[in-house]
This record gives C-alpha cells, sequence and structure tokens, in this order.
C-alpha cells in the first residue's frame, strides 16, 4: 500500500451528504431525527456538565463543547449517527492539562490537536488507528476509569478539601486525611442517585437513568432546603447565553510545552471516536468514513475552545442512546446541539441548583462502565502473556504516572507487538531436506533439474534456504547470521522466497550484506519464486543489477539449473 500525504481529499465530503444529495430524506426521518436529538440532549446535559467539572472546568464549559463540538462532528463527520461531546477519556488528560499550563495551555493543546486530526484524516491514516492492539486501549481506558472514580470521592463525600491533588496516590493521602471533614447528607444524596441510576438500569433500561437521578434527587434537595453545594454555589450557576467566539493566542513557547498532551488529547480523541463509528456500525449496518470522521473531530475541537468550551470526542454511550431513539440521520445530532442551546437559554438558571454530588454519583457509575473489570480479568486469565503485561503495564502507568506517558509508552508497546507477532510468523529454514523429498515425489518438474543439480544438492553443493513471512529487519537479523552456521562453503546458495509478501529497506540492506558475504566465500546467490512487492523493491535499489538478472529467477526448478551451471562453470 502506497502512502501519499494529503491524497485523501474525499475525507473533507461528509459521509452523510448523499443522503440528502440523493432524495433519500424525508418528512417522516426528520420527526424520528428530532425525537432522537431530544432524547440525546436530555441524556447529553448532566454527563456535559459532570465531565467538565472532573476535568476542572465549569458546567458552561461542558454544555458549549456538546453544542459547538457536536454540531459539528454532525454536520462534518464520517458517521450518520455519531454523538460527540465531552467524554471520560479526556477528563483525566485535561485536568493534568490545566493543573501544569492553564486555560491557555488547554486551548493551545486542544488547537494543535485539532490540526493533527485534521491531518491524520487528509493523509488517510483513520483506518490505521483501530490497529492498536485491544490491551492498550483496554489497559488505559480501565486506568482512566480509576482515576475518575478517584476524583469523585471528594464532591461524592462532601469532604472539604481546599486544593485537590491532580496525581492519584496524592489524591487519596488527601482523603484520609480529610475523612472528619465527610458530610453525610452530601453522602446521602449521592448515595440516593447512584440507586436510582443502578434500579433503573436493571429494572427499566430504556429510561435514562443519570437524567432521572439528578433530576429527583435535585428536587429532593430543592424541597427540603439540605445544605449541599451545588453548581450555584460554586461556580455561580450557569450563563443563560453562548460563549462569543475568541480566537485563540498561541505562542511558540506555550505550543511546544503542550505538543505532547496535545499528540495525548489527538490520539484519545482519534481511538474513541473512531471505536465509537465502528460500534455505531454494529448496530445500524452501517459504514462509517474513517478519515472523514477524524476531520471532522479535528473541526469540532477546534471549534469548540473558540467557544469557551474544551477537548471533545465520540461518546459511545450518546451516539448508542441516538440509534436506540430511532435516529436516521446526522440531523439528530445537530438536533441534540440546539436543544442544548435551548437548555442553556431557559433553563440554565434551574440547572444551577444541581447538588455536585449527583454528577459525581453519575461519573462514579461512568468510570465504573470505563474501568470494564470483568473485560480486564478475561484478558489476564486467558490472553498470552505479552497481552497481559502490555495491559497490566498501560494501566499501572495511567494511574501512577500520567495519561499521556502510558499512551505514548501504550503505543510504543502496540509497536513492539507487533513487530514480535510479525517475527514470529516470519524464519529462514534450511529446505534442503525438503527439496529432495519434492524431487523424489515429483513435486518439482524434475525435466527442468538435469542430475548433476540433483547430485550437487545431495553432496551439499547447493544450500536452499526457505523464507516466510514479510521481510523486515527481523527476518534481515536471521539471514546475516545464515552464513555462519554453514559448516562448509556451498557452491550457490538459493533463497526461496515465494512466502515473503513484502520486503523493507532493512530487508534489502540485508540482501546486499549478504550477497557480500557470498562473494567473499566464492557463494553464488541466487533468488527464487519472489512475488511482485520484493522484486519491484529490488530492482528500485539497484540489487537486481549487482546479484546478476540471471540469479533472480520465477521457480524453483530454474534455481537448481542455474546452481548447477554455476557448479560446472566452476
Amino acid at each position: 500500500m502506497r502512502f501519499s500525504p494529503f491524497a485523501n481529499m474525499s475525507a473533507l465530503v461528509p459521509r452523510a451528504a448523499g443522503l440528502f444529495v440523493k432524495g433519500g430524506y424525508s418528512w417522516a426521518s426528520f420527526g424520528k431525527d428530532c425525537l432522537a436529538g431530544l432524547m440525546v440532549g436530555v441524556v447529553a446535559m448532566p454527563l456535559a456538565m459532570a465531565f467538565s467539572i472532573s476535568a476542572g472546568g465549569t458546567p458552561a464549559q461542558g454544555l458549549y463543547t456538546s453544542i459547538i463540538a457536536g454540531f459539528c462532528v454532525s454536520a462534518f463527520g464520517g458517521s450518520r449517527f455519531q454523538i460527540a461531546g465531552p467524554t471520560g477519556a479526556f477528563v483525566v488528560i485535561i485536568f493534568g492539562i490545566l493543573a501544569k499550563h492553564g486555560m491557555d495551555g488547554l486551548v493551545a493543546a486542544s488547537v494543535l490537536a485539532g490540526l493533527m486530526l485534521i491531518a491524520m484524516g487528509l493523509c488517510g491514516i483513520g483506518k490505521f488507528i483501530t490497529y492498536i492492539p485491544y490491551p492498550v486501549t483496554t489497559g488505559f481506558t480501565a486506568g482512566i476509569g480509576v482515576l475518575i472514580f478517584s476524583q469523585q470521592v471528594k464532591d461524592f463525600l462532601g469532604m472539604t478539601i481546599e486544593k485537590s491533588s491532580p496525581e492519584f496516590f496524592e489524591q487519596w493521602v488527601q482523603y484520609f486525611k480529610a475523612l472528619p471533614t465527610v458530610d453525610i447528607i452530601t453522602l446521602g444524596v449521592g448515595l440516593g442517585a447512584i440507586a436510582i441510576i443502578v434500579l433503573l438500569r436493571v429494572f427499566a433500561p430504556r429510561i435514562p437513568g443519570a437524567v432521572v437521578g439528578v433530576l429527583t434527587l435535585s428536587i429532593v434537595c430543592m424541597v427540603f432546603k439540605l445544605p449541599v453545594e451545588t453548581i450555584q454555589t460554586r461556580f455561580g450557576g450557569i450563563p443563560s447565553s453562548i460563549a462569543i467566539p475568541r480566537l485563540p493566542h498561541i505562542t511558540w513557547e506555550v505550543a511546544r510545552d503542550v505538543f505532547p498532551d496535545a499528540f495525548t488529547i489527538a490520539l484519545l480523541a482519534a481511538i474513541e471516536s473512531l471505536l465509537s463509528a465502528v460500534v455505531a456500525d454494529g448496530m445500524t449496518g452501517d459504514r462509517h468514513n474513517s478519515n472523514t470522521e477524524l476531520v471532522a473531530q479535528g473541526i469540532g475541537n477546534i471549534a469548540s475552545v473558540v467557544f469557551g468550551g474544551i477537548p471533545a470526542t465520540g461518546a459511545i454511550a450518546r451516539t448508542a442512546t441516538n440509534i436506540k431513539s430511532g435516529a436516521t440521520s446526522p440531523v439528530s445530532g445537530i438536533v441534540h446541539s440546539v436543544v442544548l442551546v435551548l437548555f442553556v437559554l431557559f433553563l440554565s438558571r434551574a440547572a444551577s441548583a444541581i447538588p455536585l454530588a449527583c454528577l459525581s454519583a453519575v461519573l462514579m457509575i461512568v468510570s465504573w462502565d470505563m474501568s470494564g473489570i470483568p473485560r480486564v480479568i478475561r484478558i489476564i486469565r486467558t490472553a498470552p502473556k505479552s497481552d497481559a503485561s502490555v495491559l497490566i503495564a498501560t494501566f499501572a502507568l495511567t494511574i501512577a504516572v500520567d495519561l499521556t506517558f502510558a499512551v505514548e509508552v501504550g503505543v510504543i508497546l502496540a509497536i513492539f507487538l507487533f513487530l514480535r507477532r510479525m517475527i514470529e510468523v516470519g524464519g529462514i529454514k534450511s529446505a534442503n531436506s525438503d527439496l529432495i523429498m519434492e524431487l523424489a515425489y515429483g513435486d518439482i518438474d524434475n525435466r527442468s533439474v538435469d542430475a548433476a543439480s540433483i547430485r550437487a544438492l545431495h553432496q551439499k553443493d547447493i544450500e536452499v534456504y526457505e523464507i516466510t513471512g514479510p521481510f523486515f529487519f527481523g527476518v534481515a537479523d536471521m539471514l546475516q547470521n545464515t552464513l555462519r552456521h554453514v559448516s562448509k562453503s556451498p557452491k550457490a546458495i538459493i533463497l526461496r522466497m515465494k512466502d515473503v509478501p513484502a520486503i523493507d529497506s532493512t530487508g534489502v540492506t540485508a540482501l546486499e550484506s549478504f550477497l557480500a558475504q557470498c562473494r567473499r566465500r566464492k557463494i553464488t546467490l541466487i533468488l527464487a519464486e519472489i512475488q511482485d512487492q520484493p522484486k519491484n523493491a529490488l530492482e528500485k535499489t539497484g540489487f537486481t543489477a549487482d546479484v546478476g538478472e540471471e540469479n533472480i529467477v520465477s521457480t524453483l526448478s530454474e534455481a537448481m539449473v542455474q546452481a548447477g551451471k554455476k557448479g560446472c562453470d566452476e
């Protein structure tokens, strides 16, 4: 496959654009989309505020993010059903960026991440994002779930802590020191919200438990005038207007400092949005355009911070709710944004009375879902040790160090895991004994192989080695050691390459070095049964001319004849 930067300009065309051009949209479809958008908007409202508060932002920032990013991803995205907004994956990374670099640093990181996502889509690498091994994504997702849970403890228990630490272990030191400040009423409100959410999941799964739990406990607190901390008491309420867009001012120094965090945001946004799109495809039978989706995610993230929001990505739970509610097109996602705008304009004062313990309860449930404890246990018990080790390492680094470092190490581990698997399926082996059996049973065309070449093979004057799998650096290293294990120099060595689908520059260099070794020992090197990609690569690098075109043959029979000729000539 040839990689051509910015060749995938089709990524600029939304996946759902053809739906309207072809006249496949009707008033009935519009009605379904409006109903689905209304349901998703109601579900997204408490989640948007809760994720933003947990990340160190304000409730308004979460709502702005869902409105702006949600609209952009629905309007320009590669999936007909994707719903975007603040998600749990970003809570930890945003919290860390705000602690280190402040809001200006978060804005810069978000803009850089948006540009990275757009570049990924235009370069056509969206399909490769999903190749990150499952243990890596499971490891840092589980770690994020644990960190989100940890961040909710303070508000859930109503503790008095002047400034929460962003570090996991320091957080728990603070919690133990602040145990005497636990507020029983706040704890009761949080437990009540959790109880409602869990009961509705069990007995009425179609009803949005988070919405009912938050609404019910908010009313209880207002009726009985319970002394609990609310959005109003901490943040001064929610503005009843949409933020005015402001172009960010980003300096080179700030961009350089936040670049690793921007990369983490871009990678997480790509992984989660494409995973959400895959889930949507599985539920609907549709097929998304991954590169178009990445471009839309990039646009959405840049637009979000321009309007005062925070990073966003495709949200699996909200996307699934959208589909289950009967959505037929991206119009439902746009309606979801409109619903949130109306909420900000007309219901923001009422929402300011929501207890923070209720939002913490919602995120505790989300953190349990993200951690996927049963899934983690299954992988550790049943998967190969290498997969389990990668999962545990990524999980531990997410908690003990930070998410940026964990993602970077996870990607590196994914690469090494991939390379190890590639090396395991490849290799080099002596094929002399196998070849003698093939000759004996007539599997090779004996008419084109003279007696001298067969006799030379028996006498070890010809060595045949079979290379299997992609010819990358692992196999190249094996090739370098091949001559060292040949006790007596043969007249010719045949490399049988019928099972080599591809070769890279390292493999070509190894062949050049191997050819040099053969010439020093006066051994003729012959390559047989080469596939198209390796053959073209060897021609372009000049190896074919160097080894001699007569020594690169199509069949093993021709290789045997050529080797026999070389033996006779000498």
